[in-house]
């Protein structure tokens, strides 16, 4: 008889080429993956309760001394369990009280698990004073620009013609809609948009109309939103939308970004987001956390590290952490020698419940991703 440890992604089909029951396969399924939800402000008679409902199913609470003779009216508390134990604990606190009703619904959030095929957003600036020099692209460049990236591997180009730099000072509609259109006009007339899709980096309602009658299919928002008029006209061309947070505007963002709760706030403002592209009527959603975008080191750490617990939401994950200063913050080193850094970053994202990657790299992340998924597809 011999034992190893295994490391398994799809733990399903591993069950399944052990010749399980099928049946089985889905009941223990449900109990390899082990899930730490941190609850905040939690009264204490639900973590009383939750304690005992949790270790009699083999579940955990972790909770402060003095719980037990409610030393305080309110805790936090971290509930370790597995899928099936969430599965159990969404149905058995529906009936008790102290807001667990609400907790169980929620639990019920972290059980589902979309599935989405990962894919490569490249970047094609049209303005002059982005970034990375590299990526700034002129008129007559477009076309082999367009073509290159997707013979490179992109799913997805997201073309901006304004800076969102830190600090950067938005030019207006008229000039930005006067960069972009000889390039929308050009993948309109040679149809470009049956390769691949395009995304717009756009908050203007005028470059966005415009360019999603030439064939675009979304619209990257670094407001998340935030215009009703944008929200109205994505609707009416039925196209996707992405969500980004993104603390006060690029002139400010990076001005000592503060929060109480990063986790929760962010959350609090895609949930706010979320229904009001549902009330317009906006079917198709990816969501941003928005890396360097009004967050500091620690911050962009921490949403890299937490990132799956946004996959609740059901959407797509999407991160842009490309060439971007945080790497330069941990190793230093200028924008054109950061790749390395961005690699390591976005493939942690990829592991951790992002789905899209933006990048400048097409290329290079191409082959990266294909290793990872390789290596991720064994059992």
């Amino acid at each position: 008889m011999n034992i190893y440890k295994l490391n398994l992604e799809k733990v399903g089909d591993f069950l399944k080429n052990l010749d399980c029951d099928i049946g089985g396969v889905k009941i223990m399924s449900k109990k390899t993956k082990i899930h730490t939800l941190f609850i905040k402000n939690l009264h204490v008679g639900a973590a009383n309760i939750l304690k005992q409902d949790a270790l009699s199913i083999g579940a955990d609470l972790a909770v402060p001394e003095g719980v037990v003779v409610a030393k305080e009216k309110y805790v936090d508390a971290l509930l370790i369990a597995s899928s099936k134990h969430l599965e159990i604990l969404s149905k058995k606190e529906l009936a008790q009280p102290f807001g667990l009703k609400e907790l169980a619904k929620n639990l019920k959030k972290f059980i589902q698990k979309e599935s989405y095929e990962t894919k490569i957003m490249g970047i094609l600036n049209l303005n002059i004073d982005s970034f990375f020099d590299k990526s700034r692209t002129k008129e007559s460049e477009v076309l082999d620009k367009i073509l290159s990236q997707i013979d490179d591997g992109a799913n997805i180009i997201d073309i901006g013609a304004v800076s969102s730099r830190p600090g950067s000072i938005y030019t207006g509609e008229d000039e930005e809609l006067k960069r972009v259109k000889n390039t929308a006009d050009l993948i309109y007339k040679h149809k470009l948009y049956e390769k691949v899709d395009f995304s717009i980096d756009s908050y203007s309602p005028k470059t966005i109309d415009y360019v999603l009658n030439c064939g675009f299919k979304i619209v990257n928002d670094i407001t998340g939103l935030q215009n009703d008029e944008v929200c109205k006209i994505i609707a009416k061309y039925d196209a996707k939308a992405v969500i980004m947070h993104m603390q006060n505007d690029p002139t400010n963002m990076q001005n000592n970004p503060k929060y109480d709760d990063l986790i929760i706030e962010i959350d609090s403002f895609f949930e706010e987001r979320v229904k009001k592209a549902e009330n317009f009527g906006i079917k198709d959603l990816i969501l941003d956390v928005g890396i360097g975008f009004g967050k500091n080191l620690e911050h962009n750490l921490l949403l890299l590290k937490n990132l799956e617990h946004f996959k609740h939401f059901g959407y797509e994950l999407l991160i842009g952490a490309s060439r971007k200063s945080m790497i330069n913050m941990i190793s230093p080193s200028s924008i054109e020698n950061r790749l390395s850094g961005t690699l390591a970053i976005h493939l942690e994202s990829l592991r951790n419940g992002a789905s899209i990657i933006r990048c400048h790299d097409v290329k290079e992340h191409f082959q990266a991703i294909k290793v990872f998924e390789a290596i991720n597809s064994i059992n």
